[in-house]
């Protein structure tokens, strides 16, 4: 097998780029799209705030989803794992599945009817559901190329790595959405949500440009030489969660995404509401600046001290940001302005260990688990982590949508309309509960037994060198 060169891994991690782009347009603009905190000047609701046992309607939809979720996740790693194709077994699914994924993306806020309708949500559902299983199709082959393309610590560490530089990028251009068609907005006077549409179809075609370009440019064959598996689906994924290091990781994973996905949901809602600041994205910048540049400190630091260490490490980072976070626009002595870049700092710390440390771990444990019984399952085992990350995002929506009508309410303006406002309640009680959510992950990744897997690859690592040496 060849070397895998600088180049390719940079060519890799641009596909993540594209897809991050896509996830974060539906992790941070959804709900602001159709569950404006404010309206007036143009901005409407589609769907109903109503609760139903207390949830609203795009949480019993994420919910839903989920369900579907259930068989198209594991189904879809199989066939991938499973695939006999010349190209490889990652690389045409994520030729095929590239342009649904962003079409249906844009399609989510199409919605046909312009006000509250059941159309609508109807309409929300199905392309939302549609967005899962293209996500499933597009990002479970692809990261399931890390370990073929990650096949040592270093180089492993520098793709999760480099692909965590190109999430926060393409996240980042996700979240700029809003201000970006706001621009557009005031600048033309065109029809508000025309400009959103407008905007989300262009961030959609850069990912779909982002997201092609390792499946056109990487030769999976000459990384990967493994013959294609021959269980079924279900099988398949038994045996993945037989696994008891990844059990454990997959628990942490899950609890972990739901707390970071309502901060990330509720970002612009932080800002404009608890500090009453139309800055948010200079500050989501900054936050951004942090995380880049303690990239290079994680990396190092994970030789050192272990990836379980520095995992532990974010976890406690990120509950305790979040407990600052709940206070914004309380502490009366300082500034909201100098408040915000606080949490950024606080914030970006912890976001760049959480961005490298958990690939690199999911690809340890395949590792091990293909040397342990000879069978590879990486698709499958990445297919558990992005349930994971589309559960704990679908989690999160239900439990910050729920959250966020507490201290909603309307008043009129001087026109005579009836314009919606919130106290923001809701949104500090979202972050003590994302703040518990990450303690509660801290607590289950200590039992993670890293030193069991990392002793299994470096023990077939030093078998396969001393058989090269007994050849020479």
């Amino acid at each position: 097998m060849k070397n895998v060169p600088g180049r390719i891994k940079w060519i890799f991690a641009v596909g993540q780029l594209g897809w991050s782009i896509l996830s974060g347009i539906i992790a941070n603009l959804l709900v602001n799209f159709y569950l404006p905190d404010s309206t007036g000047e143009g901005v409407i609701t589609f769907v109903t705030s109503a609760t139903f046992l207390g949830l609203t309607v795009i949480g019993i939809i994420t919910a839903c989803g989920r369900l579907v979720d259930a068989v198209t996740d594991p189904w879809i790693a199989s066939m991938s794992d499973n695939c006999g194709s010349k190209l490889g077994k990652r690389i045409p699914f994520m030729r095929y599945s590239a342009f649904p994924f962003a079409l249906v993306t844009v399609l989510i806020f199409c919605c046909p009817v312009r006000g509250v309708s059941v159309i609508n949500v109807v309409w929300l559902a199905v392309t939302m559901i549609l967005f899962y299983i293209f996500m499933t199709a597009y990002c479970t082959p692809f990261n399931a190329l890390i370990p073929v393309l990650g096949r040592n610590q270093k180089d492993r560490m520098d793709i999760s790595t480099y692909i965590s530089v190109t999430f926060i990028l393409g996240t980042g251009l996700a979240f700029s959405g809003k201000m970006i068609w706001e621009a557009v907005y005031g600048a033309t006077g065109w029809d508000y949500y025309f400009c959103a549409r407008l905007t989300l179809a262009v961030l959609a075609v850069i990912a779909f440009l982002c997201m092609i370009l390792p499946a056109f440019l990487i030769n999976e064959k000459d990384y990967d030489n493994t013959p294609p598996g021959r269980e079924n689906a279900f099988k398949s994924l038994s045996k993945t969660f037989g696994n008891g290091h990844f059990r454990v990781f997959v628990l942490s994973d899950i609890i972990y995404w739901i707390g970071i996905t309502m901060f990330n949901t509720g970002f612009i809602y932080y800002v404009e509401v608890l500090l009453k600041l139309n800055n948010y994205m200079i500050l989501f910048i900054f936050m951004t600046f942090v995380t880049f540049i303690c990239y290079p400190v994680v990396n190092m630091l994970s030789r050192k001290f272990g990836k379980k260490r520095l995992l532990v490490a974010g976890f406690g980072l990120f509950g305790f940001a979040f407990l600052v976070s709940a206070f914004a626009g309380k502490i009366s002595f300082i500034p909201n302005q100098i408040y915000g870049f606080i949490i950024c700092v606080m914030v970006g710390v912890p976001l760049s260990i959480l961005g490298v440390i958990p690939q690199a771990i999911v690809a340890d444990i395949a590792e091990s688990d293909c040397i342990e019984t000879g069978e590879n399952r990486d698709a499958m085992f990445y297919a558990a982590r992005t349930f994971a990350y589309k559960l704990g995002q679908s989690v999160a929506m239900i439990i910050f949508t729920s959250l966020a009508v507490i201290g909603q309410y309307t008043e009129t303006n001087s026109a005579g309309e009836q314009i919606i406002r919130n106290t923001g309640t809701g949104y500090r009680i979202s972050l003590l509960i994302a703040l518990v959510l990450c303690l509660i992950a801290m607590a289950v990744i200590l039992f993670y037994d890293e030193k069991t897997v990392m002793g299994i690859i470096e023990k077939s690592h030093a078998e396969e060198e001393d058989a090269v040496r007994e050849e020479v």
